[in-house]
């Protein structure tokens, strides 16, 4: 106390001109903001466009959704339309094989050839003949391998060509592929819209209140999951028959369930946070709490499953067409055209390999598309480089 009695007299003695208010001359504000203020739609376009890798999968499903949709009226031939005489033809197109590189010239190998035959033009036609390989003898006879350009050795005109090669009934394989590309993405887009709605009104009503609400929606999802894929579409099929909406309802009656799980679990992450619990205290109702409030915190990975399911939605009807439950003849998909190529795969790769780069280049392309989307749509990274 003698301390402080000390100390207070020692102040109380030092002149008033000593004492200065700081900062009483200056004038205190808020920082300016040095860029103009953007909404929220256009720092998710900003962010995404950053992104490189997001931007190249959105070009290539943009290109490979144009040619799905202009791609079977670029050439003359129909999608349904059969030449006998012209089976499994090789692929051609007449600018490429200018250029002598072994690609889309239409060549084809014919193994174990009688070499005596070759100079005979009603079976090898002038022009036919590119190429003698291996040469040999085979029970005394002179045996080759010719590389024959397979159009001309075939009788077909100069300006006929099948760009993609032909199926083993004469059908053009580039219109057949970009249809079947126009019916799969079909299929797998309305049918992944379809699951990723239902699922997010399911998820968040189960998430949300939980208890014996969410117990009761979860045991419904388990049983609903629990029936066999095959069983459901073959009683789709019986009841509706063959076709694009029972192929669509096979695969929403059951691939919601994963969606539906997934916004559950990101509503039980979000629903305690602070800013919930603020706006439920200040009256906000339920549903603005869900699709205002927690929903958009977690429609990230919804969106991501969204793009990833759009390939396997593709691959599963790859499958039902390959048991015999897709789409019937003549209509083709991609997974169609890979069952009936996969048996020829040896002899005519092409028939295989164009479908399957399309669907690859699908898979991948969704997989980046919605990874980009994703980190666009995240909350969190709004504002930040």
């Amino acid at each position: 106390m003698k301390f402080y009695e000390d100390q207070k007299e020692s102040y109380d003695a030092l002149p008033k001109e000593k004492f200065v208010l700081v900062q009483r001359e200056e004038r205190l504000h808020d920082t300016e903001f040095k860029t103009k203020p953007i909404g929220f739609f256009k720092d998710v376009m900003l962010r995404f466009t950053k992104n490189k890798a997001s931007v190249c999968a959105a070009v290539i499903i943009l290109i490979i959704s144009f040619f799905a949709i202009f791609g079977p009226g670029m050439n003359e031939y129909r999608y349904d339309e059969q030449h006998t005489d012209r089976i499994n033809m090789p692929p051609k197109i007449p600018a490429i094989a200018k250029l002598n590189i072994g690609l889309f010239d239409g060549g084809y190998l014919l193994e174990n050839r009688n070499y005596d035959n070759l100079s005979d033009p009603s079976r090898y036609p002038e022009g036919s003949v590119l190429e003698i390989r291996n040469p040999r003898l085979v029970n005394g006879q002179r045996t080759v391998d010719v590389w024959v350009d397979y159009y001309k050795y075939s009788g077909m005109a100069d300006d006929e060509c099948y760009w993609f090669g032909s199926d083993y009934l004469g059908r053009d394989i580039w219109t057949r592929m970009w249809r079947g590309a126009r019916i799969s993405l079909t299929i797998a887009i309305v049918s992944v819209l379809c699951n990723v709605t239902i699922g997010i009104i399911y998820g968040s009503i189960s998430g949300y209140y939980g208890g014996a609400v969410d117990m009761l929606m979860m045991r419904i999802t388990e049983i609903i999951n629990a029936f066999p894929r095959i069983v459901i579409v073959t009683l789709f099929i019986m009841v509706a028959g063959t076709g694009m909406f029972s192929i669509i309802m096979s695969l929403v009656i059951k691939d919601w369930v994963s969606t539906a799980r997934m916004v559950r679990s990101q509503f039980y992450r979000f629903k305690g946070r602070e800013y919930v619990l603020a706006a439920r205290t200040l009256g906000v109702k339920d549903m603005a709490l869900i699709f205002r409030h927690i929903l958009p915190n977690s429609i990230g990975p919804v969106i991501t499953s969204a793009m990833i399911a759009i390939p396997t939605a593709i691959f599963a009807e790859s499958f039902l067409a390959y048991i015999g439950l897709g789409l019937q003849a003549p209509e083709p998909s991609i997974g169609v055209m890979l069952s009936q190529g996969q048996k020829v795969l040896l002899h005519y790769p092409s028939q295989v390999v164009f479908p399957a780069i399309i669907i690859s280049l699908l898979m991948i392309s969704f997989n980046l598309f919605g990874n980009g989307l994703r980190d666009a749509f995240d909350p969190t990274l709004r504002g930040t480089e």
